[in-house]
């Protein structure tokens, strides 16, 4: 089944989405999530000019030989610009493999090994009561899970807290936004966000947080065990991960589970973690870290070490991706949760798709491939806008990780 065809669709439905669409001889054709919040053009631009014309004449259903053709075979490996382009084209070839099947895609990798995905959902607020208020409503939709973030008294912004608390988005338009952080300040308030939540809407739904790397390791270790009583479903991203040897630290101090890996972009990024058992959740995600064909090698080394697998799924990954996801994450066995993050009804509009939410967990239909379209023409009306992530100073004006 060779590829006749091969195009980038770049979108802005409210945000900014790059997706690949192949198409075959047989009148068959894939879709495949290509989004690098604040760098899609980098991506496009490695799609349109250095890999579609590789793909061109190449047998369709031989993934994981394109696969290596596409790392190997580029002196230059790894990177979240080639891996986001990798994946975008192996998520594409499994939806092509799967609708050639005529079977959703989860049946290709192996059948279900469970009937939904449960999810978490993000309740934020400028403060404590907010907060409480946004995780309650969270539960009162259904969700087993809810990642709760709070504003922290001195500091204007932080991250995690939106006006909109249903559909946060970081990336403003125009350059980026300087935002101003204190460890300080955020360690003396967060223990107190969560014996809050415990004290009022009790201990039957898991609870996570998210650093975002803002911490050094004994800050770090510090935080998990002054939030141990409250029982965190896990604690997310810590510290940043070039220096793993900091998440050995960390754990040293405490036994709050640990998350990390939503920016990592191949296996070797997660090897020392994962053998050296540093962490309890793996956070790759098909669109970063080389499809579907490259997570699910990560997943299942992850499993020798019991750890299990809990995506990023914000909402600068498509449809497309979280899609896909959902069919990797229900055939593995060490699944663990799956971040959700709901679009708004334009990016809905522009990718329809047959997942959908209930009772704490997402569900898939039966679509052949991974069930998610895009609408070329829907998606035309929403021209792409630049915008950024922002980034973060220390208040005696220090660069710092946001």
């Amino acid at each position: 089944m060779k590829i006749t065809n091969a195009r980038v669709n770049i979108t802005c439905p409210g945000r900014n989405f790059v997706t690949l669409k192949i198409e075959t001889e047989k009148g068959l054709y894939g879709i495949g999530d290509a989004t690098l919040n604040g760098r899609e053009l980098a991506v496009a631009s490695y799609l349109s000019d250095h890999v579609i014309p590789c793909l061109i004449g190449r047998d369709a259903q031989r993934i994981e030989d394109i696969w290596q053709y596409l790392y190997r075979g580029s002196y230059w490996r790894g990177g979240p610009v080639t891996m986001s382009a990798i994946s975008a084209v192996d998520t594409a070839l499994w939806d092509i493999k799967a609708k050639a099947a005529n079977m959703p895609l989860y049946q290709l990798l192996g059948g279900k090994s469970r009937d939904g995905i449960m999810v978490y959902g993000h309740a934020n607020g400028r403060d404590i009561e907010e907060s409480c208020a946004a995780a309650e409503k969270f539960l009162s939709l259904g969700y087993k899970a809810v990642r709760v973030q709070s504003g922290v008294p001195g500091l204007e912004t932080i991250y995690g807290v939106s006006k909109d608390k249903m559909f946060y988005e970081p990336a403003t338009k125009g350059l980026p936004v300087e935002q101003v952080w204190s460890s300080a300040k955020y360690l003396n308030h967060i223990p107190a966000l969560f014996e809050t939540i415990r004290e009022r809407l009790g201990y039957e739904f898991h609870l996570l947080h998210d650093v975002h790397h803002r911490l050094t390791p004994i800050e770090a270790g510090q935080l998990g065990k002054a939030v141990e009583p409250y029982r965190l479903f896990w604690l997310e991203d810590p510290v940043p991960a070039e220096n793993q040897e900091s998440l050995r630290l960390i754990r040293q101090h405490t036994t709050t589970p640990l998350a990390i890996g939503e920016i990592f972009n191949t296996i070797w990024d997660c090897k020392t973690l994962i053998e050296n058992h540093l962490i309890d959740y793996i956070r790759t995600t098909i669109v970063h870290a080389g499809g579907i064909t490259h997570l699910r090698r990560i997943a299942d080394f992850a499993s020798l070490y019991h750890v299990r697998t809990g995506c990023h799924g914000a909402t600068d990954l498509s449809p497309v991706c979280l899609g896909a996801s959902l069919h990797l994450n229900l055939a593995i066995p060490n699944f663990g949760i799956h971040e959700y993050m709901r679009h708004t009804k334009e990016t809905d509009e522009v990718f329809p798709h047959d997942y959908y939410f209930e009772n704490g967990a997402l569900y898939l239909g039966d679509k052949p491939g991974h069930g998610v379209d895009l609408d070329e023409e829907k998606a035309a009306h929403y021209p792409y806008n630049p915008a950024y992530l922002p980034v973060n100073r220390l208040e005696d004006g220090t660069m710092w990780n946001w």
